[in-house]
């Protein structure tokens, strides 16, 4: 699309639209408007820095006024296409793409994308971390941290660009063709949004649907992708057979050893797949597994806050904080991950999940349970018969529960499996808690 002679509409004033509005206007756009059916006095921030820029704001009623002559609609990932907003400029007749797709096609890298249920962001960091090792330029982004679009107007794509990519991305896009395409895994989530468990997994799947044999895909063994017309390399820390596996505290590519994770300061079998993820991405790249920097590198890395971050300890007990686990395959997976059993601190908003799901899991993997929030007596009902369960009152008091309950030696692992919106303003308020409530126990403790 020559952009000299485009009048485009982005919809949603957030971080991807107001991204998108900032490309199309440096891209030289004849015309860029931001239209957002929010409530116009919480969005003067994004007036003032787009205004100056030349781009129209649209807030609040006004939003539904849909101008004439719009040659491109640019929707933001937060925006569902059956809402009013979206459903007025749908009616336009222009083309309607998202802000990833956009920035797609002004960008001259190849990009490698990252989607799944959970381990996105960790896998996306660490590709990014082993490809600058191997001597590659790239810079991160996506959905997280910097926006696409951000990144293709600063000149920052690098090399290749390496993207975070959620299902709702993933809905809007049209020629998005990824040079090397992952897939962490796959679970129930985000059924608010989606009528069923089968659209969220078709909108994940689109990812793959524009490549083409040159490309590559990196897939969890334990998942099953149909119409792949790439190169494939698999993973699985569990048992399934791979490229990439687990050998004694060992991964391997194709059975040679290429990684010691017990090195790594990553925790966890599932930490040890993101891993895996990034070093076939690399492998795809050709970037060297055995170098000296990639190895340093993986061995260095720190886990992202709230994702299996070691928090303290106490009297020999390991506090680890995984508050991001906010569904029920995040805590499975974090349970998974551990090498002996651990005292679990679960629960929160009660969003209708049922933990009774979990219960093949736990045997082998707890040996005590502390119940924490709205869910607390539903998840101690579930689970009571099974391993012994204790309902805390807050924060604190779950800390304090689960040191009493555990041995020196012994991990306590914050892995709730539900939102934090019960208590909390989001699970990065939700496991700064956690860690203060482990310093506070600690100081406690030293001081007598």
């Amino acid at each position: 699309m020559n952009l000299s002679v485009s009048r485009i509409a982005i919809l949603g004033a957030g971080t991807s639209g107001i991204a998108a509005a900032r490309l199309a206007a440096a891209g030289g756009a004849a015309w860029v408007g931001v239209f957002d059916s929010g409530d116009p006095g919480k969005l003067g921030n994004a007036v003032k820095e787009l205004e100056p820029l030349g781009i129209e704001c649209h807030f609040g009623d006004s939003a539904l006024q849909v101008p004439a002559g719009i040659d491109l609609v640019v929707v933001s990932p937060g925006i569902d296409l059956a809402w009013p907003l979206a459903q007025a400029f749908g009616e336009t007749g222009a083309p309607l793409i998202g802000e990833i797709e956009f920035a797609y096609q002004q960008c001259d890298s190849p990009v490698v994308a990252i989607t799944g249920t959970n381990g996105k962001t960790t896998t996306t960091e660490l590709v990014a971390e082993v490809l600058r090792a191997g001597g590659l330029r790239t810079s991160e982004g996506g959905n997280y941290g910097h926006a696409f679009s951000d990144l293709v107007r600063e000149g920052e794509t690098g090399d290749v660009v390496t993207l975070e990519v959620s299902s709702f991305q993933l809905e809007t896009i049209d020629q998005f063709r990824p040079r090397v395409a992952v897939w962490t895994n796959f679970a129930a989530d985000h059924l608010d949004r989606y009528a069923s468990l089968e659209d969220y997994r078709q909108a994940k799947l689109r990812l793959f649907e524009n490549q083409t044999s040159d490309d590559f895909v990196v897939v969890n063994a334990d998942d099953s992708i149909p119409g792949l017309a790439a190169s494939l390399t698999t993973f699985s820390a569990f048992g399934s057979e791979a490229d990439f596996e687990w050998k004694a505290g060992w991964i391997t590519f194709r059975g040679t050893p290429v990684f010691d994770f017990g090195s790594a300061r990553l925790h966890g079998r599932h930490n040890a797949e993101n891993v895996m993820a990034a070093l076939a991405v690399a492998a795809a790249l050709n970037v060297d597994l055995a170098s000296e920097a990639v190895q340093r590198t993986l061995r260095d890395y720190e886990p992202p806050r709230h994702r299996c971050e070691p928090v303290g300890e106490w009297d020999g007990r390991c506090f680890i904080n995984d508050s991001k686990a906010t569904n029920l395959h995040a805590l499975a997976s974090s349970l998974r991950g551990q090498e002996s059993p651990v005292v679990l601190i679960a629960g929160g908003k009660n969003k209708g999940l049922d933990y009774r799901e979990l219960r093949k899991v736990l045997p082998g993997a707890v040996s005590h349970v502390v119940c924490l929030g709205e869910m607390g007596e539903a998840i101690a009902s579930a689970w009571g018969d099974l391993i012994p369960c204790v309902v805390a009152e807050g924060m604190d008091d779950a800390v304090r529960l689960a040191a009493e309950a555990s041995s020196s030696g012994q991990v306590v692992l914050f892995s709730p499996g539900t939102s934090s919106f019960d208590m909390y303003s989001g699970y990065t308020e939700r496991g700064d808690a956690f860690r203060g409530a482990v310093h506070r126990l600690a100081s406690e403790a030293a001081t007598g």
